[in-house]
């Protein structure tokens, strides 16, 4: 098959010659690329772009030939889920579950225990009724013993390959998606099974785990003066085995059970002497469990870090342990333990293992048959029935798959050799239909071909390349057997779409003549009326508007064809480009004025003759047209005379302003309250940002708008009090006031409108006990919105969410660690200063409104008062980052300890390390949020961490546990 582009060109070649008046049905069918060959399966490997009979690689290679009966379906098999005879039952990993998992096994093969358990009375007789289990209500077990009695019965007796233990992980209050530790859940789940089962009547049932996991040793003193021996006993349920440094799983046990030398500081006080010895100190083990637990210490703390970390040190270990040379026997003496143990049936090695479990080697054949109690077998046996059921309902359900999929097989064997049209009556339809129908794993759908449509609601001619044209005998069958439409037969061919096209090709043809014809007539020089203004803009792109013009239609068909069959243009990205395409400007409009007239700058267009305006309205029929004789935009005129006159206008008000008040201007000699100038009792206020918009308009009068009057009511409560104490003036709020002296407010009167008047007194105390100076505010200030306006900000400053904060570290030496983690600095080096002088002018805060007509204001309400409060509020409190801190974000609500986590990643300094403070406060409480703790946006908190000495060798083989661990914080295994 030819490439695209000549695909394209062969189907509208005949439009050079035939003029659009003679477009005739063979035109029309050419440009439909009827024309074209089918291809044929095994000749061509794909699907032909933009060929409708092309009927090859659109699905169909599936269907042909013999099919797997698998491939009818995605349903496994049911007796894959079924338990293979003499085979375990295994448990259902729940994400990070494993450890859980592995120890529910370990206990159910310990038959003792799981004897226990099943003795243990249930509530299992509420679930019951009559003569069985009550069929509509699914059991529930109350207790951790309920559990674990349900999870052994189905354990033993389940017909499941595996089973669901999500009822006894919730039931402790596990976090599925959180990795544990294995040896604390040991630890904590055997405790917390002990303390049930203490409160049984039964003592087979009470003592279990202790006549099953609890050993006894003992640790023995000796003093090397006088040979006294003291011993204290304690039980275990487990030995904890140091593994750094060894090979050997016999080597561990013989450090654990080593000889410790007490000397100088560390010497032992003898009862027998009355004084300090030297002695040693062992453990001896006294007896040894049924069921022996051997935790194999790999993760050890590391406190520069504040994480866990991994050991991955290799351990053999025999299956069978040999333990009688570490155990003294009662009457017998101790045995040397530099024996070495005996090797068992086999031995293994691995770097991974943390737990190993050996059960005592009884003389006598224990009984390996437990039966399950009968209330326990019946909710098995239901179980199991439920099981049974489902396992009929997915076989059934895969039959229906398997005989769905054979009729769709006959269906597309029967119609895929008689979907090509050849010379018979032919429709055409959508190519993504097609492939939906051919696709296994999709229904099929009613025929939709309206994506296809013109606007004659007939078929497109450019989106030809994504249909399909297929024998009528096809089309009936597809639409009674599926329905849709609407039916595209020879009749929905769209003669008007093809004239169309042709007049655009015949243009686009003739537009590179028409193109040199212009620029040479563009060279002639103009005389008299007869000319026409056109912008230079237009005038030096109107080839490329034309074009773009002319390929509007194109553009969909070019962007189809140019896919593969089935891949369609993303409808939201054409969307987006023909909305900027409209609001791009159309030709000639350049020279348009915001009043749809001729703009008055010449500047910008240039007249050109009759003959070369005649040809380019051939292209732009609907451009707007000025002769040369016609007037510029009356009201342009009248605007462009008085924005000169305002220029000039503003200029002159600023030098006046400029010179009245030349030291406000500069920020010179201003006062100051908190050292009040003698020479006055009296200073006025006006709002800073008064002053600052004031500056930018004396600086640019040309680009500012004029401040024409004083808005001091911001600075009022709604009842007209002031919002500011004396005392604040002179600290946090002086950022929001400028100090006025006298004579300065006289020319402000002058020259400004001033809706209130605000001003300080300093008055001397005339009582003799009041003696200090006073000073009085006029109007005075109003208590209630001052109390009300601090509240606000304080609730504005601890209800933040992503806001920055910085966190400075200081060492000893007073010099700042190095970042760390540079990716987490946010700040900018940009000022706030700078951002707001990069505002676009005309940009004024609303709570101001200091137009330049006028004295009407807006009415100033409390809150808006609050607003402007905050934007200076920021302005003043932004922190510029300094060498050796980090910015991170944080919110008012989260806690402490959250925010430690952060810091912890971002300075490698472990959680309990961090000593944290904020203007001399030390933050100590972990539970509370940061908003309660007065952190606040732009606050920089102190970090003192404390530097640990590493307490051990530096370890061979460690991997790192990366992220901070809550444990069982909050579980069940705590509750007890």
């Amino acid at each position: 098959m030819a490439p695209r582009l000549q695909l394209e060109k062969a189907a509208w070649r005949w439009a050079e010659t035939v003029r659009p008046e003679e477009v005739s049905q063979e035109h029309i069918e050419t440009a439909y690329r009827i024309w074209l060959e089918p291809c044929i399966r095994g000749v061509c490997r794909r699907n032909c772009k933009g060929n409708p009979n092309c009927l090859v690689g659109i699905g169909e290679h599936i269907w042909l030939g013999e099919i797997d009966e698998n491939s009818f379906h995605n349903i496994d098999d049911p007796n894959c889920e079924r338990r293979k005879k003499n085979s375990f039952v295994g448990l259902t990993n729940l994400g990070a579950t494993c450890y859980v998992n592995t120890f529910l096994q370990v206990w159910f093969l310990n038959l003792e225990l799981r004897q226990a358990l099943y003795l243990c009375p249930s509530t299992c007789s509420d679930y019951m009724m009559g003569d069985g289990i009550q069929e509509e209500k699914d059991y529930e077990p109350q207790t951790i013993c309920e559990h674990l009695q349900y999870l052994f019965a189905l354990l033993q007796n389940s017909n499941r390959r595996y089973i669901d233990p999500s009822g006894f992980v919730k039931a402790l209050g596990l976090d599925t998606g959180q990795q544990q530790d294995a040896q604390e859940f040991s630890k904590l789940f055997m405790s917390l099974l002990e303390d049930t089962l203490s409160k049984q009547k039964n003592p087979d049932v009470r003592n279990i785990v202790q006549q099953q996991f609890c050993g006894e040793y003992a640790y023995v003193t000796v003093c090397n003066q006088c040979g006294r021996e003291s011993k204290l006993l304690s039980k275990f349920y487990e030995l904890e085995l140091n593994i750094q440094g060894h090979k050997q799983l016999t080597d561990c046990i013989s450090e654990f059970l080593k000889e410790e030398k007490l000397e100088g500081d560390n010497r032992y006080f003898c009862e027998n002497c009355q004084s300090k010895q030297n002695a040693t100190r062992k453990i001896r083990l006294l007896s040894l469990p049924c069921t022996l637990n051997l935790q194999l210490m790999r993760f050890v703390f590391d406190r520069q870090t504040g994480h866990k970390k991994k050991l991955n040190t290799y351990i053999g270990f025999s299956e069978i342990l040999d333990m009688e040379p570490y155990v003294e026997h009662k009457a017998e003496p101790s045995k040397s333990q530099t024996r070495k143990p005996k090797c068992g049936k086999g031995t293994h090695c691995s770097r991974n293992a943390y737990m190993l479990v050996y059960r005592l080697q009884a003389q006598e054949k224990p009984n390996t048959t437990i039966q399950v109690p009968a209330f326990l077998q019946e909710l098995v046996d239901r179980d199991n029935s439920k099981f049974e059921e489902w396992c009929i309902e997915m076989a059934e359900m895969r039959k229906q798959s398997v005989d769905k999929g054979k009729a769709k097989h006959e269906e597309v064997k029967e119609l895929y050799q008689r979907l090509p049209a050849g010379a018979e009556p032919y429709e055409f339809v959508s190519l993504e239909w097609l492939q939906k129908w051919l696709d296994e794993s999709t229904p099929t759908k009613p025929i939709d071909n309206h994506a296809c449509l013109c606007s004659h609601d007939k078929l497109h001619p450019d989106k030809i390349s994504i249909m399909k044209r297929i024998s009528e005998y096809a089309a009936d069958i597809f639409y009674s057997r599926y329905g849709g439409g609407p039916r595209l037969t020879v009749k929905a061919l769209c003669k008007e779409c093809v004239v169309e096209r042709c007049r655009v090709l015949r243009l686009k043809n003739q537009l590179n003549e028409d193109y040199k014809t212009v620029n040479n007539l563009l060279k002639a020089t103009v005389k008299g009326n007869d000319g026409f203004w056109v912008g230079k803009s237009s005038l030096r792109s109107w080839r490329q508007l034309a074009l773009e013009q002319l390929d509007e239609q194109d553009g969909d068909a070019d962007q189809s064809s140019g896919k593969m069959n089935g891949n369609t243009l993303n409808k939201d990205e054409s969307k987006e480009e023909r909305k900027e395409e409209e609001e791009e400007l159309n030709f000639n409009e350049d020279i348009l004025c915001p009043h749809g007239e001729l703009c008055i700058s010449e500047n910008e267009r240039r007249l050109v003759s009759k003959e070369a305006w005649s040809k380019l309205q051939q292209y732009f029929p609907k451009a707007p047209e000025f002769p040369s004789y016609k007037e510029c935009c009356s009201q342009c005129k009248i605007l462009e005379r008085e924005g000169e006159e305002n220029e000039a206008l503003h200029k002159m008000i600023a030098n006046e302003q400029k010179t009245s008040l030349p030291n406000l201007f500069q920020d010179k000699n201003r006062p100051c309250l908190s050292n009040w100038p003698e020479d006055t009792d009296v200073l006025y206020i006006v709002s800073q940002f008064f002053v600052e918009e004031w500056r930018k308009f004396v600086r640019k009068p040309t680009r500012c708008s004029p401040v024409s009057s004083v808005g001091n009511s911001a600075l009022l409560c709604p009842h007209g009090g002031l919002m500011f104490t004396f005392a604040s003036m002179t600290k946090e709020d002086s950022k929001l006031i400028a100090l006025i002296w006298p004579s300065e407010w006289q020319m402000i009167q002058k020259l400004f409108v001033v809706d209130h008047v605000i001003k300080i007194m300093r008055t001397e105390g005339g009582d003799a006990n009041l003696s200090e100076t006073q000073y009085i505010s006029e109007p005075k200030l109003c208590p209630e919105c001052r109390e009300g306006l601090l509240c606000q900000q304080q609730r504005d400053l601890r209800e933040y969410t992503q806001a920055t904060i910085y966190v400075h570290k200081v060492v000893d030496n007073k010099k700042v660690m190095k970042d760390s983690a540079p990716e987490l600095n946010v700040s900018s080096s940009e000022t706030e200063e700078d951002k707001e002088e990069a505002k676009p002018d005309g940009e004024k805060d609303p709570d101001f409104n200091q137009s330049n007509g006028g004295t009407k204001r807006q009415k100033i309400s409390h809150q808006n008062y609050i607003a402007y409060q905050k934007q200076v509020i920021r302005r003043s409190m932004r922190h510029r980052k300094v060498r050796g801190e980090k910015a991170l974000l944080v919110s008012a609500n989260q806690t402490l300890k959250e925010l430690k986590i952060q810091i912890m990643h971002a300075f490698s300094v472990a959680p309990f390390d961090q000593n944290l403070s904020i203007d001399g406060k030390i933050l100590s409480d972990d539970c509370a949020t940061l908003g309660t703790l007065g952190v606040i946006p732009e606050s920089v908190i102190l970090l003192k961490a404390d530097e640990p000495i590493a307490d051990y060798a530096a370890m061979d083989d460690v991997m790192q546990v990366c992220m901070p661990e809550e444990g069982f914080k909050g579980t069940g295994l705590l509750g007890h």
